[in-house]
Parts: C-alpha cells; structure tokens; sequence
C-alpha cells in the first residue's frame, strides 16, 4: 500500500527535514537497524524518518538518478527488514513500500516514531551482540549516551499529545472526503488506493487512529485534520480573530475560524489577504517614482500563524487568539515555547533551532501541505519578510514560565505628510484616518520639542481642498449641522450649558444625547471628568482627533484665505 506522501517532495527533501531522510544505495542490515532504532526513539519528537533503499548518498543528500535495487531483490529485501524489526526491543514495525522513481526501483521504509519508547537495537549483527539504544544526531544515527540517554529514558511510553488516542471519537467520526482531498493535494499514490481499499486500512496507513483493528480509534491528529467539527473532541481548537476598528478597543467585531485545522490556517490567512493586507504608497519629494510596499507583509502574517497552529497545545482548552489593531497585529498562543528556547533567546536576532517539538505529526501534515517549513525557519523567515517591506521589527514574547506565546507584526507607517488627496467615502473612514493621524501626532510629541499643535499643523500641511470639502458633507450627512460649531467652539474646555448656549439650545438632556453623545462616541470630543459625567464641574474640551478634525475642516480654508 502506498503511503500518505509525495515521494518526489520526500526524496528532494521538499516536505521532510534532511535530518529526518537515510539514503542508502543498496542493503545495510547493520545499519539499517540503528537507523530504524533511533527513528523509532524519536528523541526530539520530530516524527520519526525515513529510509530509502535504492538512492546513493552524499553528505546527506542524495545522488540522482537513483542507483535503484534489483527487481528480484525486493521481495528479499522486504522479509529481511520484518526480521530487523524483531531485532529492536520492544519489537517495532516500520511501513515498507516499494516505488519505481526515475525509472528505478527503490523500497521506502516510512519509521514514524514509537509509542514504547526507549527501543534498543543490537550494535552488530552477530550472537549474543551488546544492546543499545540510538538516537538521531543530524543526519547520523548515534548511541544515546549521558545526557542524551537520560532525555531518552525520560521519554518512557511518553506519547506526544497529537499522536494520542482519543477516546472520545470512533473512527467513524473521520471523514474520507477530507482524507482523500488531503491525499489528492500532497499527490501521494495512497489516493488511488483510498478509492477500493477499506477505510479502516486506509486510516492504519495514514497512521491516524491506533489500537485492536476491532476497536480502532482515531488519533488526536486524525480528527485535528479530518474531522468536519474538531472542536467536539479537542475543546476550543479554533482560531479567534478580534478585529479592532479603532485603538480605544471598545469598538471591535469578531470572527471564528473552525474545522480542520489546516482548514483554518487557510481561510484566515484568505480573510488577511483580501480584508487587511494593502498595498502603501508613499510620495516622496523630487521623485518621479512612489514608494510601494505593504501595511504587513503576507509572507510573514502566514508564517506566524502557521508557527501558531504548529505549536500551540491541543491538550490546553486555549484557542489561538489574534487581535488585529490599525497599527498592529498580535498573535497569541498557549503555552509558550518549548525550553531551551526562552524569552531571552527570543530577542536574539537569529534563527532559533529547539531540540523538541510539541506537535510530531501536525508538523508532519502542515509540511506536506507546504503550510510550513522545516525547523528553525520560522522567525528568520517572518523578520525577513518584516525587513524587505521596511516595516519595524516583530516581536516575540514569552513569560519566565512560559505559558504564553506572542508573535506582533507593527504595520508599515505611512507618509502621511506626503499625501496630497484624502478621499473620505463615510464616516468610518474619516474616524479611522483622524486615529490614524492623532497616532503619529502622539508619537512625534513624545520624541519632540516642538508643540503639539505645530505637529499637527504639519501632519496636515499638504492636504487637498476636496479633503475638506468631502469631510464636511460626511459630517453634515451622518451627523448634525451643530457638530462642526462645537468643534470650533471648544478652543479650551467649556461645560454643557455653555456649548449648548453656543447652539441656540436648553441644557436639556435631550440636547445633549442630540448633539454631544455622537461626538464622544466618535473620539472627537471628551470629558474633563469621566468617571463622573454628572460632576457639578464637567466639562468638555476637544480630543487630538478632535483638534485634527477642527484643523482639518475649519483651520485648513481660514489659512488659505
């Protein structure tokens, strides 16, 4: 039966780490089974490996075109791997699969890593041989000694939470049509088997459910990836995406991503592509050319998520959770790495290589897909990205305990100074300008002598008459013909009464919901006194987004004339 991968991407080191691959031209039962040992150890819980029987090596990679294995060979070949496997203690059985590439046969043995952890193997061939245990050590396969033996022994019958049984679920509750798509995508020869073998032996193959073939259940990441409703069986295993309209955080919608895992990755990273991502041009004086990049770059919002989805714990009832600010992206995940990796480590600028995994096979699978690449690219991928886009360095943050993951991606600032036409098609817009604006007016204070309102000025130096114009009918339209007299009206701070007089109006609460509750609600104007709207001494003064607008609409033209 043919397994669940492509053999071109397998062999071309395209869907598995080189670590993870064991070229060999012909058969080596000594090392063969030293190999098939430390795969099964699977000490840093990578997912086993693979051996290839039939391709030369060199440097750990192999030659092309395969030297291949005589026809009559393979069947030899296949029993004497079976007697391997009773070598090893506990015994341990490997999937073996013979395949034709570039016109040669070679026999792939696929070793995913065991569930009795630690296996020994016999150091040669020979009676009576001494027993050890092997591990992986870059693309060799070593006796497992001091340290290295003690992390193995502390991974006794320990089973990765993603290649767990659960026994909430039958194999019932896995879906065909899922698992077929998933074949047919990675191009693997297992999808034209899946059509005529029994589902069950389709399932064992995949290596997504375990136990008696009577009472088979499936495993934790079968039912991540082909279940229609995951969330049944693994509590809360979704994405969470708050998406904030503005930076007070009081106004802001949400959104669930659920289904299959890899299912989710893609449709938010789709709602990224399509909803959030824009492209920023900036003008910049005595050139032809604009400046064009992004807000975020894509290539780094989709390796952090996929990193997310990659690493999070399933067995911890925590979706992931990504807030999406105007400025900002963050994307939260629990718990935190696994050590040594700490936040220490994190802030180093370069690339980061753990010694174990928390998610064997959902790595495996994200891979196939291409959602994600192989270890240790993850961070110097998303700062690259980050950094051809000239947009800030990301961060990544962790506690001392390591119980959370943060990964925030700063959006691309904008020139706003060197913007000549603002079009303003609704109110929201213009709201989401004025915070965008008073932002870098904050910003810039902080760092600068100058005075707030020459900042402000100068932020504005350069917009156009019709942006004056469009912001004023916006405002007569959605609001009322008052509230550009209360802007102009409120150089320094004044209480209801006085406004209200301004206006030709009572001090009646009706007024005030009228014309004053719209605009604090906007972020135009606010009060003295918050935590006491009834305060004998409140008052009401323009905010910067206010101050902006007032500049915008009433200051801009007075200048001019």
């Amino acid at each position: 039966m043919a397994l669940p991968i492509n053999i071109n991407d397998l062999v071309n080191g395209q869907a598995i780490e080189w670590e993870r691959l064991e070229f060999k031209q012909g058969w080596n039962p000594e090392e063969i089974v030293h190999t098939l040992c430390a795969f099964a150890n699977d000490i840093n819980n990578w997912g086993g490996g693979y051996i290839i029987v039939g391709i030369a090596e060199k440097d750990g990679r192999p030659i092309l075109p395969p030297a291949g294995l005589a026809p009559e060979s393979l069947d030899r070949i296949q029993g004497a791997v079976l007697t391997l496997a009773y070598q090893l203690l506990p015994n341990y059985f490997p999937l073996i699969q013979p395949y034709t590439l570039q016109g040669q046969h070679i026999l792939i043995l696929w070793c995913p890593a065991g569930d009795n952890r630690p296996y020994t193997a016999p150091i040669t061939q020979g009676k009576a041989a001494q027993r050890y245990p092997y591990i992986r050590f870059g693309s060799r396969s070593i006796i497992a000694k001091e340290d290295n033996l003690r992390r193995l022994q502390e991974l006794t019958a320990r089973i990765p939470f993603d290649d767990r049984i659960n026994g909430k679920a039958t194999i019932d509750d896995l879906d065909l049509g899922l698992i077929q798509a998933f074949l047919q995508e990675v191009k693997s020869d297992l999808y034209e088997e899946s059509k005529q073998i029994p589902f069950a032996d389709l399932c064992l193959n995949m290596k997504i459910v375990n136990g008696p073939k009577e009472a088979l259940r499936p495993l934790n990441v079968g039912l991540l990836f082909f279940s229609r409703n995951p969330e049944k069986f693994l509590e809360r295993s979704w994405i969470e995406l708050v998406i904030h309209k503005d930076k007070t955080g009081k106004n802001f919608s949400e959104k669930y991503f659920k289904g299959p895992l890899h299912h989710q990755l893609r449709a938010i990273l789709d709602y990224f592509r399509n909803n959030v991502i824009e492209e920023v041009v900036e003008k910049v004086a005595h050139k032809a050319e604009a400046n064009r990049h992004f807000n975020f770059p894509y290539e780094a919002i989709e390796e952090a998520l996929s990193n997310a989805v990659y690493h999070k714990s399933y067995e911890m009832d925590k979706p992931i959770e990504v807030q999406l600010w105007p400025d900002r992206i963050e994307i939260l995940s629990f718990p935190g790495p696994v050590p040594p990796v700490d936040a220490q480590i994190l802030k180093q600028n370069k690339r980061i290589v753990a010694r174990d995994y928390r998610n064997r096979r959902i790595g495996d699978l994200l891979k196939e897909l291409h959602l994600t690449e192989g270890r240790g690219t993850g961070f110097p991928t998303i700062r690259n990205a980050m950094k051809e886009n000239n947009s800030p360095e990301p961060v990544f943050e962790t506690d001392e305990q390591s119980t959370y993951f943060l990964s925030v991606l700063l959006a691309k600032e904008q020139i706003i100074t060197a913007i000549e036409n603002i079009p303003f098609n609704n109110l929201e817009e213009l709201s989401h300008f004025l915070n965008t604006l008073s932002d870098q007016a904050s910003d810039q204070a902080k760092t600068s002598d100058s005075k707030e309102k020459e900042i402000l000025e100068n932020l504005l130096a350069k917009l156009s008459d019709q942006a004056s114009n469009q912001a004023v009918q916006i405002i007569e339209n959605n609001l009322n013909d008052k509230a550009l007299t209360i802007l102009n009206i409120l150089d320094e701070p004044k209480k209801r009464v006085e406004i209200l007089e301004n206006l030709g109006l009572s001090n009646h609460s009706r007024n005030r919901e009228r014309y004053l509750d719209p605009l604090i609600n906007l972020g135009w104007i606010e009060m003295t006194i918050p935590d006491k709207p009834t305060h004998q001494d409140q008052k009401y003064k323009r905010t910067i987004q206010g101050a902006l607008l007032h500049r915008l609409v009433l200051g801009l033209n007075s200048d001019k004339e």
